[in-house]
C-alpha cells in the first residue's frame, strides 16, 4: 500500500486535489493561517489537517471556496485541563472552521478530516484540543 508523505504548510494556502488530497497536511504557523478548500464537487477527495504547532495569535481558518459550498458534520473538542469536552454539529449554512488556540481548538494534536461528498457539500469529522470554556468552531463566514 502506498502512502503519501505528510506535508507542512506555514502560510495561507488553497488546497489542490492533486497535491493535498489523501495526505496529512500539518498546520505549522503559531501566528495563524487560512486554508481554502477547493470547490466541492462530489469527487470524494479527503483532506486531513493536523495542528502541528499550537496557534498563539490570530486563527487557523479552514474555509470553503465559494458561497455555495457548506460543511456538515461533527467536531469533538476536549480540554487540556479537565478532560471535559463538547460535541458541535455543523450543518445548514456553516462554511468555515475557526481554531483560535484556546476555546475553539487549535492546540497541537487537533485533527480535521474533511471530505468532498457532493456538489457544494463537505463532510467534516474533527477532533480538536482546546482550553477554557469551549465554543463551536463552525460559522458561516464565506460570502
Amino acid at each position: 500500500m502506498y502512502f503519501m508523505q505528510p506535508m507542512t504548510i506555514t502560510a495561507s494556502a488553497t488546497l489542490d486535489r492533486d497535491v493535498h488530497a489523501g495526505t496529512v497536511v500539518n498546520l505549522s504557523a503559531a501566528a495563524g493561517l487560512t486554508v481554502t478548500l477547493p470547490a466541492a464537487s462530489g469527487k470524494g477527495d479527503l483532506y486531513k489537517l493536523f495542528v502541528a504547532t499550537t496557534i498563539t495569535s490570530n486563527n487557523y481558518i479552514i474555509q470553503v471556496a465559494n458561497a455555495s459550498d457548506t460543511i456538515a458534520g461533527i467536531a469533538t473538542t476536549a480540554t487540556t485541563t479537565t478532560g471535559a469536552g463538547t460535541h458541535e454539529a455543523a450543518g445548514g449554512t456553516d462554511d468555515t472552521i475557526t481554531l483560535n488556540g484556546t476555546t475553539s481548538g487549535g492546540i497541537i494534536g487537533s485533527y480535521i478530516e474533511i471530505e468532498d461528498v457532493g456538489a457544494n457539500l463537505w463532510r467534516v469529522n474533527a477532533h480538536l484540543v482546546g482550553s477554557g470554556t469551549l465554543i463551536t468552531p463552525f460559522s458561516a463566514a464565506v460570502s
